[in-house]
């Protein structure tokens, strides 16, 4: 080694390989990370531009709102090549525009820069801007719902006033653009809906012309639930009985509220159904008056009823017992060529003992009950035929003679 350092050739090509390296990495043009172009001159002399570099506002956020402001510009550094490069890569520094002073209105203003050094020449891109100041307002506005594709939804099918969640909704901006929302509204699509749809929306804010407005609008999605209901019938309810009051009781009235129910489903379901079965009620477990509640059964085929579960009043009183003197004896079934005689009894009439309760028997008459025979299946002659009654509901009845003895003629 000390050979070579003695050597004047060896000494002089080292020197001109170090110059060339020198000049090279002095000279070279590259682009960092970051964006930055960089380009080192000789003399240690260096430029620089920084792309994307944030711009901070000065103003009152709370009652101000301030439009125009880019959120970035470029930067171009010159100086001492010491000095740009930290500067370029720690971006220590800001980029600001302040507004403090300045009243409602529009404006012209400088970018300007602090914490870069005065050894430095700066250039911002653009150096000014074109700003408006404006009050800031806050304001709550109820949310409207737009029902998109309701013609899809399938016929028979009602879509009933949709529910928003939050109903309002506070929108914060500019007092110019807060004047000038016409409406705020929530979409919905109904496409194909069968049942209660329940969405998620964002919410948008319209002013007169149908132009969407970028305001703060809090919260910025709401909920909204649109009831569908499937096609509906009314029909009564049929109430069954078991069993039978204990002896000397008796029923004055079974009364069903509502004594209608609602059912949903399809169409062709719903229309074949005239009256809902299946409600029974133990009379052996009935010793004064009850209310009952009630589960209203789901015929098949049926989605849902309304309401779901009913309620049975069951009166009752201690049994009574009235006389209905000289009933009338009807006959049915008799045909047009054919006469009928009464033998026994013979004046065809019968007293009807009733038993109820009182207030179901006292306002019965004769009229209100009919005493028959049925002589359909008979022929010419003789016959000893059972006698029936149809009265009012809850009442029992007791006839001196059970059958009637009667004689057919033929005209």
């Amino acid at each position: 080694m000390d050979k070579l350092m003695n050597n004047h050739w060896f000494i002089k090509i080292f020197s001109l390989l170090l110059a060339i390296m020198l000049y090279m990495s002095a000279n070279i043009e590259k682009e960092t990370k970051s964006g930055v172009i960089t380009r080192n001159t000789v003399g240690q002399e260096d430029t620089e531009t920084l792309t994307n570099v944030p711009v901070v506002v000065y103003y009152d956020e709370e009652n101000l709102i301030v439009s125009g402001i880019p959120k970035y510009v470029n930067l171009t550094l010159q100086g001492p090549a010491s000095i740009v490069k930290p500067t370029a890569l720690q971006r220590d520094f800001e980029v600001y525009i302040d507004l403090t002073d300045l009243p409602l209105g529009t404006y012209t203003v400088p970018i300007k820069y602090k914490d870069i050094s005065d050894k430095l020449k700066v250039k911002i891109h653009p150096s000014t801007i074109r700003v408006t100041i404006q009050e800031k307002v806050s304001k709550n506005f109820s949310v409207g719902v737009d029902l998109i594709n309701k013609t899809k939804v399938p016929e028979g099918y009602t879509i009933e006033q949709p529910l928003v969640k939050p109903n309002s909704v506070t929108i914060t901006g500019a007092k110019q653009l807060i004047d000038s929302i016409s409406s705020v509204r929530a979409r919905i699509d109904l496409d194909g809906a069968t049942d209660t749809v329940t969405q998620e929306s964002r919410v948008t804010v319209y002013d007169s012309r149908g132009n969407v407005l970028n305001l703060d609008v809090q919260p910025s999605v709401v909920e909204v639930t649109v009831p569908i209901k499937s096609p509906s019938k009314t029909v009564p309810l049929k109430i069954n009985r078991t069993g039978s009051l204990r002896k000397g009781l008796s029923i004055v009235k079974i009364e069903t509220i509502p004594n209608q129910v609602t059912i949903f489903g399809e169409k062709e379901t719903i229309d074949s159904i005239e009256f809902i079965d299946g409600i029974t009620i133990h009379l052996d477990e009935i010793t004064k008056d009850t209310t009952l509640e009630m589960n209203v059964p789901l015929p098949k085929g049926i989605k849902s009823v309304d309401p779901s579960k009913v309620k049975i009043v069951v009166d009752v009183q201690e049994e009574k017992t009235k006389t209905l003197k000289d009933v009338p004896i009807h006959v049915v079934g008799l045909g047009d060529q054919y006469t009928v005689d009464f033998i026994d009894p013979q004046e065809g009439e019968m007293d009807v003992q009733l038993y109820g309760a009182p207030d179901v028997l006292d306002s019965i008459q004769t009229d209100d009950v009919t005493l028959y025979v049925d002589v359909s299946d008979l022929g010419v002659g003789e016959h000893e035929v059972k006698a029936e009654l149809n009265g009012p509901q809850n009442i029992k009845w007791e006839l001196p003679k059970k059958n009637v003895k009667i004689k057919i003629n033929e005209r």
